[in-house]
């Protein structure tokens, strides 16, 4: 097992990314705190996942919130390798001037805050034990932006690049930082991505611009996640990893 003995918190766990990567890492030996605002959602993936994970209702805009997964994690299996900051938000695709205040923080606070909130909260505990892995979720649309996604475009493109500083600031600690950038994903937020209703024919039109043909499926994070949390990328800190089947070339 690839991840034996590890400790993880993985947010957004109850569903889509979040959910797979969940259990990805308990099947490769890890133990997992889900920590998703949909509770009954992450219990549902933990009871299918069993005894190597927990279930925690929070949000991660909260400084509560994030401190006691934190907590929780340390607690229950005595230290924490790795987190993964996988919770994401976006509005529905239409024009920049069009987005309201409320969608514009929201989308910070869900995809940039949370990361600020975890790093203030996971780092103390991985300086103590000189070792560490934090994997954000970034995304395409820091690199190679599609239009009417303006805003979520630029929370990516703060992931994509704090992920860089954090790696550079975090490596006197023995804590590595990465980076994941998927493409358009088979999940609950597809729709909103495109702006237009999820048909064959309309989801063919997106997957027209990726070279290999498909959109990213959880699986596709699921893997490189598992990856860069194990032993085989101990010496690669700082990359941002397109899981995009050739979107960004």
């Amino acid at each position: 097992m690839r991840l034996q003995g590890l400790s993880a918190i993985v947010t957004g766990g109850a569903s889509g990314f979040g959910a797979e990567i969940a259990r990805a890492y308990v099947r490769e030996g890890a133990r997992v705190i889900i920590l998703d605002l949909n509770a009954d959602g992450a219990k549902k993936v933990a009871d299918g996942i069993g005894a190597g994970a927990i279930a925690l209702g929070g949000d991660v805009t909260s400084k509560a919130d994030v401190d006691a997964a934190v907590k929780l994690a340390v607690d229950s299996f005595g230290k924490l390798d790795v987190v993964v900051n996988n919770a994401g938000w976006t509005y529905r695709n239409k024009p920049l001037l069009e987005v309201t205040e409320a969608e514009f923080d929201k989308t910070f606070a869900i995809n940039v805050k949370s990361i600020f909130l975890m790093t203030n909260a996971c780092v103390p505990v991985m300086r103590q034990q000189k070792s560490g892995r934090i994997i954000n979720i970034g995304s395409t649309a820091g690199l190679r932006p599609r239009p009417g996604l303006t805003w979520y475009n630029a929370t990516k493109g703060a992931v994509n690049l704090m992920s860089k500083s954090m790696a550079v600031e975090l490596a006197p600690d023995g804590i590595r930082v990465n980076c994941i950038a998927p493409v358009m994903g088979e999940t609950g937020l597809l729709e909103s991505f495109m702006g237009v209703p999820d048909t064959p024919e309309n989801r063919a039109k997106f997957i027209a611009t990726i070279p290999l043909g498909r959109m990213s499926r959880p699986s596709d994070i699921a893997n490189a996640c598992v990856y860069l949390a194990g032993e085989e990328s101990e010496f690669l800190t700082g990359v941002i990893l397109p899981v995009d089947g050739g979107r960004t070339i």
